[in-house]
């Protein structure tokens, strides 16, 4: 790191990653703990009549499948692209 990179940092202030405070993280946690939810749901209650309600589709396992997948894909992307946040700045007033 240069003596310039550095010093640019310094006088612009510190940039931190949002992080937990992340949007993104709070929605693949709902959205993924329910996904899993309906896995279970699907796996255990799968029964002649749970299937004939969805036309022999176990609904609930493949919904909560494809919830989980998209909460990875909402976990990942926050991962992969973070919102930098700039630190606040202090003194000088």
């Amino acid at each position: 790191m240069s003596a310039a990179g550095s010093s640019a940092t310094h006088e612009s202030g510190e940039k931190k990653a949002a992080g937990a405070f992340d949007v993104r993280n709070v929605i693949a946690a709902l959205i993924g703990f329910y996904g899993v939810v309906l896995v279970v749901v699907g796996l255990v209650d799968n029964g002649e009549e749970a299937l004939e309600k969805a036309g022999g589709v176990n609904a609930n396992l493949w919904v909560g499948l494809a919830m989980v997948v998209f909460a990875l894909a909402f976990a990942l992307w926050a991962r992969l692209r973070p919102i930098v946040v700039p630190s606040p700045e202090t003194g000088e007033d």
